[in-house]
């Protein structure tokens, strides 16, 4: 018993000084009580060092880009990063000296989305101490943190083929586009809780159960059918024989753990296709859903569908964030989730009682043959969206004539649509787009004045539905105009400004405390227009020291904010951006507070690339 006791307290001990978890704790909270950088001296941090990786891609020699989207974990006076090619390395904190590093060995050649990693995950049960993570073909590793070697006693040699089971050998596609992790597990006493990224073209394929591992062996405990099979609880949302061998529903962002009470909340995403849904007729359980479960078997307590029938990718991106807030005269225990909708939904944690009210109102039809949009989607009355979810004509661009030309001629005869109406057999023009919204770099909580902070970005798609031959897997397939994305050349939006915010909402009441725009174009601010926001990929973190700390935006930028007013107080230039979610912690030898960022560019919106993390300190 004594050290499953170790197991809960170390992150409890650790999380004002360390970082042991990804997400800060096993909530996700990314808080830190740190205040010896604060809002009276945030403007003398200065970069205490840089490491390089040299883990990076331009798809010049490799087939694939590069994302470099990790954050650190500080345990016991050691930084633990993975890098883009999945190596996961150990460096000094206070310097930036690499101490080990460890190669899985990833084939570059083969095909990806990205190369990326989020991060890994820590365990110890007292003695024995070990980082695990998955790869991006499909292997869960365990390091020894100390000697950077594999746990030769787990699964065969030190990792678990996550692909067994999984894979058909008979599934051409899901053999060419793979099967892996990008994000790291929860764990919680001796289960390694894993999901997964699996092909989203094709209707069949990999599918995206949840699985829990045990972390000594690697002994498969439980699995969680993401699909609801016949029979199950569910099945019966998904039309005839439809969710037989289906793709998708996966969870390729971040669990999170209520430790206490040994909840698991798993934030799922679509069943594929994600743009067609005539196969697979019904509300289909438990796509786009957050459910909870018991941590140590897999069991479902509780789920929330966010979107049915998904037709748009608007799958749940990022980590669910526990929160205590005050809701009528009480404290109560719950979960916030932040969505590419830009809706935020927040639920009892035991009972998945919504603490605001979510209303299911009709939305429109699709005119794609054979498809059978859903006639509801749920809205929740507060808090109010974070993210534009609709475009007129009279909001097109007008930041340059060239702007405004180009996306004039783009929206011809497109259909201007609201949130959740379905791509039409014209171009259609939809907020948010395919990546929000918010995205995996979810939200930050304050615990002291129950406020939660999520940066987001108003990018939206422009598509049209197109119908494929007869010998397609599917009667109908999108096509975007432009580069599906609803913006110019110059990757300028084709909306009227702002692009990308930063948004502080009281979770007691439900209401917005601040929004300020996050993020400049340089060329648009050489031209003397006011800052326009951009589009952002990465997260925040907030501190006891009054600060909200973001890189994300597509600017090279990272930035702190006051937590109470929005008011930027600290600016810095990186060498590429940084599309990721810093961290902080205390050095016990120096006694320096010290915030880290990766900065590595790339990813979907930049073509400069870096292999750089960098640290912060007061100087």
């Amino acid at each position: 018993m004594m050290r499953l006791f170790l197991l809960l307290i170390i992150p409890l001990a650790l999380a004002g000084q360390d970082w042991p978890v990804y997400g800060g704790d096993a909530g996700g909270t990314r808080f830190s009580s740190l205040k010896q950088i604060n809002r009276a001296n945030v403007a003398k941090l200065k970069v205490a060092w840089t490491y390089h990786t040299g883990d990076f891609s331009d798809g010049t020699e490799f087939p694939v880009k590069s994302a470099f989207e990790s954050t650190p974990l500080l345990i016991d006076g050691v930084l633990y990063l993975v890098s883009a090619f999945d190596r996961l390395i150990a460096i000094e904190p206070e310097t930036g000296k690499e101490l080990w590093a460890f190669d899985p060995k990833l084939d570059k050649t083969k095909p990806q989305m990205l190369f990326s990693s989020r991060g890994a995950a820590f365990w110890s049960d007292g003695a024995d101490k070990r980082l695990y993570y998955g790869t991006l073909d499909g292997q869960l590793w365990a390091i020894n943190a100390g000697t950077g070697k594999p746990v030769d006693s787990f699964g065969k040699g030190g990792f678990v083929n996550l692909r067994d089971g999984m894979l058909d050998p008979a599934d051409l596609a899901g053999a060419r586009r793979g099967y892996g992790m990008t994000s790291p597990p929860a764990i919680f006493k001796n289960v390694i809780i894993c999901g997964s990224i699996v092909p989203d073209a094709d209707p069949l394929g990999p599918n995206g159960d949840v699985r829990g591992f045990d972390a000594k062996t690697g002994k498969l405990i439980w699995r969680f059918h993401t699909v609801a099979q016949a029979g199950e609880f569910g099945g019966d949302t998904w039309d005839g024989d439809s969710a037989k061998g289906r793709g998708g529903a996966n969870m390729w962002s971040i669990p999170t753990i209520d430790t206490e009470r040994g909840i698991a909340f798993l934030p799922l995403t679509s069943p594929s296709h994600d743009y067609f849904g005539g196969d697979r007729k019904g509300a289909g359980l438990f796509g786009d859903s957050l459910v909870a479960v018991d941590a140590l078997t897999g069991k479902r307590l509780w789920h929330f569908q966010t979107v049915h029938h998904n037709l748009w990718d608007y799958d749940i991106p990022a980590q669910p964030t526990l929160i205590t807030v005050r809701h009528e005269g009480k404290l109560v225990d719950a979960v916030a989730q932040v969505t590419k909708t830009g809706f935020t939904f927040v639920f009892e944690r035991t009972t998945g009682k919504p603490l605001f009210d979510i209303q299911e109102r009709p939305v429109p039809a699709s005119d794609v043959p054979g498809e059978s949009a859903f006639a509801t989607q749920p809205f929740p009355v507060k808090p109010a969206p974070f993210a534009r979810q609709s475009f007129r004509a009279e909001d097109l661009t007008d930041v340059t004539p060239e702007s405004r030309a180009y996306c004039g001629k783009l929206i011809e005869g497109a259909v201007f649509g609201s949130l959740f109406t379905p791509i039409s057999l014209k171009p259609t023009v939809l907020f948010p787009g395919t990546n929000g919204g918010a995205n995996w770099g979810g939200a930050s909580w304050d615990p002291e004045t129950h406020t939660l902070y999520v940066n987001s970005m108003d990018v939206g798609m422009i598509f049209k539905m197109v119908k494929m031959p007869e010998t397609s897997k599917l009667p109908y397939r999108t096509r975007g105009l432009g580069a599906s994305r609803f913006w110019d050349t110059n990757q300028y939006p084709c909306q009227k400004p702002p692009w990308g915010t930063l948004t502080a909402i009281n979770l007691d009441t439900g209401e917005f405390r601040w929004r300020v725009v996050l993020g400049v174009v340089d060329d648009l601010i050489d031209k003397k227009l006011p800052p326009t926001g951009t589009s952002n990929i990465g997260g925040s973190m907030v501190t006891a020291g009054g600060l909200v700390f973001i890189g994300a935006t597509n600017d090279s930028r990272f930035r702190a904010f006051d937590k109470d007013t929005g008011k930027e107080v600290w600016t810095v230039r990186l060498p590429a951006s940084a599309h990721a979610t810093p961290m902080t912690f205390l050095s016990k030898k120096d006694n320096k507070q010290y915030v880290v960022i990766a900065a590595g560019g790339g990813n979907k919106y930049n073509n400069t690339y870096s292999d750089s993390l960098v640290a912060f300190a007061l100087q």
